[in-house]
């Protein structure tokens, strides 16, 4: 999606664009409200199971459609969008994305709920995979990382408060309440974008598998399995949070909130740290999160009932799986350095799959056998993940260590 520069000096109007900061801050508000809609349920699910007369493992399939919609759309949302301004796209993705607040908001029936969650999964698919590429069209090449920064600042400010606020309003306004707070806020961002975002016109020609050719290069499948792993694990439990709270911590909603902001704030300071964790030990930190969250699940199982150990774990559960993403991302732009952006799609693509597939399973054992079988099923996926991304950095090393060894050899041959 990135317009190559015909000019001399490598840059040009449509790579390299006077700064346009009102529009980025308009994106990252873009992404709060996104996430916010797409992790609202996390706290709503006993509400809205009671409501519609579910059971909570199929509320909770409110999140596995919508990352259904988004795996589709951030695979082929590019080919199928050739030739449309990434203005026009972008303001049409946050008009689904107000609709469908209103239609959760006002579903009569489950699968009304479902018809407006799959409206914010393809919202989700389609903003993240033209995300990086949007940015550097907006501002200088040097000022890309700041940009990002700025998008990803609102994604984990939406993260910490999505669920402790959709808990706590849903306490007042109840849960439709919640979900049609997100209709003005979306109504915002639409005029803000409309105001500051500039014409991009798009000239990809990539034709519709051309995520999936990454999956050549070495290293590039391990990671995607292990990314995929570890975000199956993580919605595997983070899902079902509520009602693990509720029956075994035994908490009302108050402190269901407050809880649920512990968390959040865990994982913005952890978002904080994480960069600089990374740039010493970004193979070691991939591995070593997936097991301490692995860990938190077993001692979730064990402490559960003690609101003092639970709240503990969970606010370590928060700082790792909240900055976690940061990690994968940044393995991304390590092993795709000249191409990214084919490699976002698909991690997109990966880690909404993943996301849905957690939140079925976990769901299925959750009715089944009890929040046990999810929680330990969560930890042993996560423990899978941990050793893919070993399995991973030994090949890498490996691999490094004979190169360096025939470069010494070849000489002497010579």
């Amino acid at each position: 999606m990135t317009v190559q520069s015909s000019s001399p000096s490598g840059q040009d109007d449509l790579t390299t664009p006077p700064a346009s900061w009102s529009a980025v801050f308009a994106l990252s508000l873009c992404a709060s409200t996104l996430v916010a809609s797409e992790f609202m349920p996390v706290s709503l699910l006993t509400p809205i199971a009671t409501d519609l007369h579910l059971t909570e493992g199929q509320a909770g399939q409110a999140i596995s459609v919508s990352g259904l919609f988004a795996v589709l759309t951030s695979l082929f949302i590019s080919a199928a969008t050739r030739g449309v301004d990434r203005r026009s796209l972008l303001l049409w993705l946050t008009v689904l994305m107000l609709l469908s607040g209103v239609v959760v908001s006002l579903a009569p029936n489950y699968m009304v709920l479902i018809t407006g969650r799959a409206l914010v999964g393809m919202v989700i698919g389609g903003f993240w995979s033209m995300s990086a590429a949007t940015m550097m069209r907006l501002v200088p090449a040097s000022d890309v990382p700041r940009a990002l920064a700025v998008l990803n600042g609102g994604n984990a400010l939406a993260t910490t408060i999505a669920a402790p606020m959709g808990s706590f309003l849903g306490q007042y306004i109840g849960w439709r309440g919640a979900f049609f707070c997100v209709v003005p806020i979306a109504a915002l961002t639409f005029v803000w974008q409309f105001l500051t975002l500039p014409a991009m016109p798009n000239q990809e020609r990539s034709g519709a598998a051309a995520a999936f050719r990454v999956l050549r290069r070495p290293q590039v499948p391990y990671g995607m399995i292990a990314a995929a792993l570890f975000f199956l694990g993580q919605f595997a439990l983070f899902t079902y949070l509520r009602p693990f709270l509720e029956t075994v911590t035994q908490v009302d909603v108050s402190m269901l909130s407050a809880i649920l902001l512990v968390l959040g704030v865990a994982g913005l300071v952890g978002t904080s740290l994480i960069g600089i964790v990374l740039r010493a030990r970004l193979y070691a930190s991939l591995i070593v999160m997936p097991l301490v969250m692995a860990v938190i699940a077993i001692g979730l199982m064990s402490f559960g009932a003690s609101l003092v150990t639970t709240t503990m774990l969970l606010a370590l559960w928060g700082l790792i799986g909240t900055a976690a993403p940061v990690g994968w991302w940044t393995w991304l732009a390590t092993a795709l350095p000249d191409d990214a952006e084919a490699g976002g799609g698909l991690m997109v693509a990966v880690v909404q799959l993943a996301i849905t597939t957690g939140a079925s399973s976990g769901g299925l054992l959750f009715d089944v056998s009890g929040y046990q079988a999810t929680f330990l099923f969560s930890a042993v996926i996560l423990c899978l993940s941990a050793a893919v991304i070993w399995f991973a950095a030994f090949r890498r090393r490996a691999k490094s260590a004979s190169s360096a060894r025939s470069k010494c050899r070849s000489p002497a041959s010579s």
